[in-house]
């Protein structure tokens, strides 16, 4: 099971690797019911973003899976 310092960097690491390709998820953060709970492993919450934030995350995805 992760523990909170491995949460805290999934979370860094996926900010900083989504920023190389200039998307940012402004709700992007640990699921803080989850973090806090002794019962399960943290979640990631990737939060809200607006259409063109997603139409860009879809495209960099689709880029990388041609690879």
């Amino acid at each position: 099971m992760a523990t909170p310092d491995d949460s805290i960097a999934c979370v860094e690491e996926l900010r900083a690797a989504l920023a190389l390709h200039g998307i940012t998820l402004p709700s992007l953060r640990i699921d803080l019911a989850t973090f806090a709970s002794p019962y399960r492993q943290s979640l990631v919450a990737l939060g809200n973003c607006n259409p063109a934030t997603a139409r860009e995350l879809a495209a960099v995805l689709r880029k990388a899976a041609e690879r």
